[in-house]
């Protein structure tokens, strides 16, 4: 093979470099999935991913939320405030879920062997 590769063939992924270390095929054959660039939907999967974090760490201070009421380390006054500022950010979640037409389940990313991000309801 050339030494030299144009522009067409890294583009196209007729890369030699590729080709030899077979990089960009499956067993069997198969092209591996790649990350899509698509325009018309870069906002709505960074919105995603943003959510996602707010949500993962909404879960999180909520639960520990719960916790500090459950040891009694809170006055009634941090309780009800604490209360407050979460049912305000479920509801701001909620509306920036509805203004990308994200479900709740959309955020619980698959780390594959590792399961969900998120917790299941109920769990």
């Amino acid at each position: 093979m050339s030494q030299h590769t144009t522009r067409h063939q890294q583009v196209n992924g007729t890369h030699p470099r590729r080709e030899e270390r077979g990089s960009e095929r499956k067993e069997g054959g198969a092209p591996r999935r790649r990350v899509e660039l698509d325009p018309d939907t870069v906002e709505r999967d960074l919105a995603r991913l943003v959510l996602t974090v707010v949500e993962l760490l909404r879960q999180l201070m909520e639960r520990q939320a719960l916790r500090r009421v459950e040891t009694g380390e809170l006055t009634e006054d941090q309780e009800e405030r604490i209360g407050l500022t979460l049912m305000l950010l479920e509801s701001r979640m909620s509306e920036l879920r509805s203004k990308f037409g994200l479900r709740p389940e959309d955020l619980n990313i698959d780390l594959g062997p590792l399961g969900p991000l998120l917790p299941r309801e109920g769990s």
